[in-house]
């Protein structure tokens, strides 16, 4: 991991001054400082995020609800249970993705 200095680094997508840290995004360039946000928002990694959690959350539902699923038997709670058994692999997947990323810079 190298670390650069607070001067020189700006946002390669919104031009924000980036102070303390920088997230180091991939690209047919070589890797680009971002800020938080835009390397939340880059889509190859919200991509890769919603394909672990389809098939995570898919093989989780299946565990854990099949057997209401299968008999038809479905329960008030399913409302919510399964909609997060797709929302936690998503954030767990992106965050991880975003600290895989973060690059402390020296002062």
């Amino acid at each position: 991991m190298t670390a650069h200095s607070r001067s020189d680094q700006t946002c390669v997508k919104c031009r924000r001054t980036l102070e303390y840290r920088t997230y180091q995004i991939p690209s047919p360039s070589g890797r680009l400082p971002h800020c938080l946000g835009c390397a939340v928002r880059y889509q190859p990694l919200l991509k890769k995020s919603l394909i672990i959690c389809l098939i995570v959350s898919t093989v989780l539902t299946a565990i854990n609800q099949g057997n209401f699923i299968v008999t038809g038997d479905f329960q008030a709670a399913m409302a919510w249970k399964i909609p997060l058994t797709y929302t936690v692999p998503f954030i767990v997947a992106t965050t991880g993705g975003i600290l895989n990323a973060q690059e402390a810079m020296r002062p």
